[in-house]
């Protein structure tokens, strides 16, 4: 599960798979910048001139932003959450495109705003950083695919208990009662992130709570049972 410690580095992020060495020489490319939640870090459409590393502000605060592309008939998609030691940004600056989303912090934390040439430099000149880029990459789009295929093979509920179960695993802390999400999410950004109308959502989720599988608050949920939930969600360990 994700460490929300200030510097250590959750386990699958692009910054915990540097070494030490290699993390020091990235993030002294541009000072640390403190955001706060709400604050938009990048907008869909605009050009590409920055690539962003995200860090905690804090040994409690860990930096979490989501991944939002709006559509021509003005619905919105969310295509995902980035967390402390993940970058934004990095694919178009790649590929020397516009932003294909816009980036919004979730909570306060803070990032490192680096140079799109600058970032392309450290790359050029570490090519396991590239490899390490490659992989997260495909991690990605991993995850896109995956969805893809619970939409064609699932009800939202399900749908719901599978990300819910990635995300535990992947950023989740241990609280009283369970396991907290550690990513800052409304009901209906959960049913952006599985494809469901926000009533659609509102109803899975109070499936899995009736069940005794998840708890929420405002902006929270906790997984209950982590292992009734991969049970429901037919997730394989």
């Amino acid at each position: 599960m994700g460490d929300a410690g200030r510097d250590n580095w959750p386990i699958g992020t692009f910054m915990a798979g540097l070494k030490a060495s290699l993390q020091s020489e990235l993030l002294a490319i541009a000072p640390e910048q403190s955001v706060r939640a709400g604050q938009r870090l990048m907008a869909q459409g605009a050009s590409t001139d920055q690539v962003l590393v995200l860090r905690a502000r804090g040994s409690k605060s860990p930096a979490c932003v989501k991944v939002v592309g709006g559509l021509d008939n003005g619905a919105e998609v969310l295509f995902g959450v980035r967390v402390s030691g993940d970058l934004v940004g990095e694919l178009a600056a790649i590929r020397d495109t516009d932003r294909s989303a816009t980036v919004i912090a979730c909570t306060d934390g803070a990032v490192h705003r680096l140079p799109k040439e600058r970032f392309l430099g450290f790359l050029h000149r570490n090519p396991e950083a590239w490899r390490l880029l490659a992989t997260m990459i495909g991690d990605r789009l991993d995850w896109a695919n995956q969805r893809r295929l619970d939409f064609a093979g699932y009800p939202v509920d399900q749908r719901l208990a599978r990300v819910l179960v990635q995300l535990a695993e992947r950023h989740g802390h241990p609280v009283a009662g369970g396991v907290n999400l550690g990513i800052e999410l409304t009901q209906e950004e959960l049913g952006k992130l599985v494809g469901a109308a926000r009533e659609s959502a509102v109803k899975a989720v109070k499936q899995l709570r009736g069940a005794g599988l998840i708890s929420t608050g405002y902006r929270c949920v906790v997984v209950s049972d982590l292992e009734g939930l991969r049970e429901f969600a037919m997730v394989s360990r």
